[in-house]
């Protein structure tokens, strides 16, 4: 049962997160501010033949506006450790998020890639020097199978390189200390490798 009360409030945050008036939304929606204060108030619901365009002004979807809440991510509180990789299959659009996320793209509701481990096809050659890493992988970039892109996760920041075919599968990144590097084939999905801390001459990490 849809509690119209939470839908209003929910419909008054994200407004006001836009810093839109009730009559700016309205305008946008071609209906009265009226019928906008009575959402807000818990006077009622949206009819359903609004829905999707009340759903892309307030650019949530249509589902959150009906159980009047939004998931919270908090949990994560941005954690670079937590980040998701998203690519959308109609147009390779590459995302990321560093918490639970609902992501879409070309109309398309977007799941978050799971990593494995890299294997012989997919092995990620590093060398390092003082300042960068450079990673290569012997992988075909023709335009049905190719790298699409290469990453570098360290415990604050990340580093993407867009991959395209017909160019070499490799990436340069600044070194930093210890991270996770990540590599996607259109074909086999997401696939890792953990790269550690390089020790000092007293056997302590650096």
């Amino acid at each position: 049962m849809i509690d119209s009360y939470k839908v209003g409030r929910l419909i008054l945050s994200l407004r006001q997160e836009k810093h839109m008036t009730q009559k700016e939304l309205a305008d946008r929606m071609n209906i009265s501010d009226k019928t906008i204060s009575k959402w807000e108030r818990g006077l009622g619901c949206p009819d359903v033949s609004l829905l999707s365009e009340l759903s892309q002004v307030l650019g949530v979807h249509i589902e959150k506006i009906l159980r009047g809440e939004l998931d919270s991510s908090e949990q994560n509180k941005g954690n670079m450790k937590a980040i998701r990789f998203y690519v959308c299959a109609g147009c390779d659009n590459v995302m990321t998020s560093t918490g639970a996320s609902s992501l879409s793209c070309c109309g398309r509701i977007i799941e978050p890639l799971i990593p494995q481990a890299e294997n012989e096809e997919h092995r990620i050659a590093v060398e390092e020097d003082e300042d960068d890493m450079f990673i290569a992988l012997q992988h075909e970039m023709r335009r049905d199978h190719y790298i699409t892109f290469a990453a570098y996760i360290s415990y604050d920041r990340l580093q993407l390189v867009k991959l395209y075919p017909e160019q070499n599968a490799e990436a340069r990144f600044s070194k930093t200390h210890g991270g996770t590097l990540y590599i996607y084939c259109n074909r086999h999905g997401l696939w890792k490798r953990e790269i550690m801390r390089r020790r000092a001459k007293g056997g302590r990490p650096k």
